[in-house]
């Protein structure tokens, strides 16, 4: 799955509103309607907090099942067609970043068209979120988006492992997560690397920031999709306005931060109202309050 938005004008800061254009990739084979779920919150996320329209480029039998969940998305079912690269590539003049990942499966004629695409838009300077299976191409060809400053891996634990293993192949040292983030972003070409987990460790492999943003002790299947989806929306705004409005720190970096932060007070705002029976949709139902009291106060 991918995503990408254009603005309607205006550079960015916390509050300022934004964009016109967002899309998202997803996939998976035979079963290809089973991930349906997570390019719906990813691009749901990303007009919630702010995109114009968001994009979902999708295998054929997942289309329909996406585009029913929200009129608010617009379903391309292509990419498990022989001509995806092409498909895809009509629309990258229009798009100002892409999130790639969740939904994606691992079926390996998308696998390969992903592949291209990453190719297609690192060429046009566009900036692009990896999360979910997109990792999981990545860990199996690093060099994809080695030294591309404008791509941002957001794994969990289990995801941070395998792209050590694949990239480093050495022991990573579990006591100290900023190291390691650090360690695993210098491997990759100083590309902006977040971990999710109890604390969100950020590295662009010269600066290190954590998000201690209060969650909640509920943590939803999902909630990574809202994660991504409104990263992508960030890291253009964060680009626009650049280093003299993210005080001298990486906008990557910034975006990166402000996305983990939001989505934890989403997580935060619906555990209080929900509790254990919170869900993602819960979570995407706050980012309007928790937006307007995290950047417009």
């Amino acid at each position: 799955m991918a995503v990408a938005r254009r603005p309607r004008g205006g550079g960015w800061e916390p509050g300022s509103p934004p964009t016109r254009h967002g899309r998202p990739l997803c996939g998976s084979r035979r079963l290809r309607a089973r991930y349906t779920g997570a390019p719906y919150f990813a691009g749901i996320s990303a007009l919630k907090v702010g995109a114009d329209l968001t994009h979902v480029f999708c295998a054929r039998e997942a289309a329909p099942v996406i585009k029913s969940y929200s009129p608010e998305l617009i379903v391309h079912p292509v990419l498990d067609s022989s001509n995806a690269v092409e498909e895809v590539e009509k629309w990258l003049p229009r798009l100002h970043a892409l999130v790639v990942g969740p939904g994606l499966g691992r079926d390996d004629l998308i696998l390969n068209n992903v592949r291209g695409i990453l190719e297609a838009t690192k060429a046009r300077d566009i900036p692009v979120v990896i999360d979910a299976d997109g990792l999981w191409l990545i860990a199996q060809q690093p060099a994809l988006i080695h030294g591309y400053q404008k791509a941002i891996l957001t794994p969990n634990r289990v995801e941070f492992s395998r792209l050590w293993e694949a990239v480093l192949s050495s022991p990573m040292d579990t006591q100290n997560h900023s190291g390691s983030v650090l360690k695993l972003s210098q491997a990759l070409g100083n590309i902006t690397v977040v971990q999710k987990g109890e604390h969100d460790v950020i590295s662009n492999g010269q600066q290190v920031f954590v998000c201690s943003q209060e969650g909640s002790g509920r943590r939803c299947g999902g909630q990574g999709d809202l994660l991504s989806g409104s990263l992508g929306v960030m890291v253009h705004w964060a680009l626009l306005a650049g280093p003299e409005k993210t005080q001298g720190s990486s906008p990557l970096l910034v975006a990166a931060w402000g996305a983990c932060t939001l989505t934890r007070e989403c997580n935060h705002q619906a555990f209080q109202k929900y509790g254990r029976s919170m869900t993602t949709t819960d979570m995407i139902a706050e980012v309007g309050t928790a937006f307007n009291k995290l950047f417009m106060t």
